[in-house]
């Protein structure tokens, strides 16, 4: 078998995080893959609001000027990696050259200054999510995380994605897979 035939490709997918996640990081998390190939996987955590950091916040350090309208209500960890990078997480209409990394025709990641210039200024994307960091696999990591049982993959709806209830949108993501949280164990596949 070739590598592109055994490659699996996730992007524009959820991952959920099953109940026996090792990774306290990760627990009850819902992952956006926004890119996935034989090179590895990167994505954005979308039911994590960071505490203590506002959207207004950001921007004033960045200096950009905003009432507060357009933005987001909060800001998401995007993950554990370079969390002092900003990613936004948006929906397909909008667009800012090539630095929009075009996921499929709902969903596209642009982690610019401009996007948030652009928002600020209530000409960025219809729906957005703010995200800092991310979460990276290598080569093989995510395939092999899948087979030991520690996430679970659906389709990503933009009404999921970006709706502002993130304390049910693990819940809902697993409802999209008709599983009920409740009937999930740790210990699940390990029989």
């Amino acid at each position: 078998m070739t590598e592109t035939a055994s490659h699996m490709d996730l992007s524009g997918k959820l991952l959920i995080a099953m109940p026996g996640m090792g990774d306290p990081r990760f627990v009850h998390s819902v992952i956006f893959i926004c890119a996935h190939s034989a090179d590895g996987a990167m994505g954005l955590i979308v039911n994590q609001p960071a505490p203590d950091l506002a959207p207004g916040d950001l921007l004033e350090q960045l200096e950009i000027e905003a009432d507060g309208e357009g933005l987001p209500e909060c800001i998401h960890v995007g993950g554990p990696v370079a969390n002092e990078r900003g990613f936004v997480l948006h929906s397909g209409e909008y667009g800012v050259g090539e630095a929009t990394l075009r996921v499929n025709a709902d969903f596209a990641m642009t982690a610019t200054r401009e996007i948030l210039e652009d928002m600020a200024a209530r000409r960025g994307p219809k729906r957005a999510l703010l995200a800092l960091g991310y979460a990276g696999w290598a080569p093989g990591q995510l395939e092999a995380e899948i087979a030991q049982n520690g996430w679970l993959d659906c389709d990503a709806s933009p009404d999921l994605v970006f709706s502002a209830g993130d304390s049910r949108k693990w819940e809902q993501a697993l409802a999209t897979l008709g599983i009920d949280p409740l009937a999930l164990s740790a210990s699940a596949g390990r029989a």
